[in-house]
């Protein structure tokens, strides 16, 4: 009898107990949930959002796919994980090229902005294209950059390049690295939780309604019926001042001209809360002021250039001058001051040439072309004497008959 009138109540208490169990597991569960998303630095509060069905599975697969990120502030990494140092940071509405996913955190190809680092010490640069640097050794480490942390301290290595491959040179020096593009495998990573997956390819122009419009907004080119299009948005203008940009670069050093498209990508770069807009147009006005040093150096070198072609063209007229002013003396057959003479007399005209020291050398006479020239402007100077040298018997000396004499010094 005590066992039956005991059961029920057993049947009953295990009854409740079985309601209550679950009940109270359900609650922790959701307690821990909303506790962890409290708790996530990733993001702001104005970007916590939960992963869509469709990017979860793609997640799973380790599918690649475009994702549209739906928060703001949300924190580009170095790695998967929030103990890896800040990129850089995406907001809502842009998109990303996912390549997998690893425990909650997608690994993207970098967005416009993004850099790496590696060590000059392994990088020779190209003559031909001093953009590009050429890998000089093997099994060269590439390392994620970030404006937060210094080159030598930026640990986490994105790839690893051999001997011959090529990277890009974004023109910056610091600690003996490169500051280059990410190469290809270089990834990033962001929170798999703010994105979702999209149709739209990176870059795609679409209407960005978060960007106000510029102050140069431009219009949209007529439409068929000749009615004006809608005002560009800024994401719009910058898409359209970016491939103006690249046809300008793609012009002869001395041709390139960046000045209007400056002062539109200023304007769009400094729209507030522009979004994509403003962060694509600052990234493309530090690009273009590279595309003009390039031109400006290669302008001074082509004036220097210029400059010592000149320089070299005066000294070469300076040598051909002096040059002109040197007499060949090994045509003449004596040099020295030229004297009259007493020793010889009668209509034929004789003349001495003296030393250094003023003693007399030998005798000479006028003949052929000179024999009746003044040469009283020649006496008491140096001159040289052009004639042949003849022995003279009566002197025990020489004699020598000159055709020609060229006056040496003042």
């Amino acid at each position: 009898m005590q066992a039956r009138v005991c059961a029920p109540k057993r049947a009953a208490r295990m009854t409740l107990c079985s309601v209550r169990v679950p009940t109270l597991v359900l609650a922790l569960v959701l307690l821990l949930t909303v506790a962890g998303w409290a708790q996530d630095p990733n993001t702001s509060s104005a970007g916590r959002v939960g992963l869509p069905t469709d990017a979860a599975a793609r997640n799973a697969a380790n599918e690649s796919y475009v994702a549209e990120v739906l928060g703001n502030d949300v924190f580009i990494r170095s790695g998967a994980g929030t103990n890896f140092y800040q990129c850089g940071k995406l907001y809502a509405g842009d998109r990303v090229q996912v390549i997998k996913t690893q425990q909650g955190w997608s690994a993207i190809v970098p967005p416009p902005g993004c850099f790496s680092w590696i060590s000059m010490q392994y990088v020779s640069i190209n003559l031909q294209n001093p953009t590009m640097g050429i890998v000089t050794g093997d099994n060269v480490g590439v390392y994620t950059g970030s404006d937060f942390v210094e080159p030598m301290h930026s640990t986490s290595k994105q790839v690893v390049l051999n001997r011959g491959q090529t990277v890009k040179l974004l023109g910056e020096e610091k600690d003996d690295y490169y500051k280059i593009a990410p190469p290809q495998g270089a990834y990033l990573w962001v929170s798999s939780r703010y994105l979702q997956s999209s149709n739209k390819a990176p870059g795609t122009l679409v209407a960005d309604t978060t960007v106000p419009r510029p102050p140069a907004a431009v219009q949209r080119p007529k439409d068929p019926n000749g009615l004006p299009g809608a005002p560009l948005t800024g994401l719009d203008l910058y898409y359209s001042l970016s491939e103006q940009v690249k046809a300008e670069h793609a012009k002869p050093l001395a041709e390139q001209n960046y000045t209007e498209m400056k002062k539109k990508l200023a304007e769009v770069a400094a729209v507030k809360d522009g979004g994509r807009a403003t962060r694509y147009a600052e990234f493309t006005l530090k690009q273009v002021e590279r595309y003009e040093l390039a031109a400006k150096v290669a302008k001074e070198a082509e004036q220097q250039n210029k400059e010592l072609q000149k320089i070299t063209a005066k000294i070469n007229d300076a040598r051909k001058e002096k040059l002109d002013q040197i007499v060949d003396r090994s045509k003449f057959a004596i040099m020295g001051k030229l004297e009259t003479s007493s020793v010889y007399a009668g209509p034929t005209k004789r003349f001495r040439v003296l030393d250094d020291a003023g003693k007399t050398i030998c005798y000479v006479t006028p003949t052929g072309p000179v024999a009746n020239a003044d040469l009283s402007k020649y006496i008491g100077h140096k001159v040289g004497l052009v004639g042949t040298i003849q022995p003279h018997p009566d002197t025990s000396r020489v004699i020598i008959p000159f055709t020609e004499v060229v006056l040496l010094e003042q």
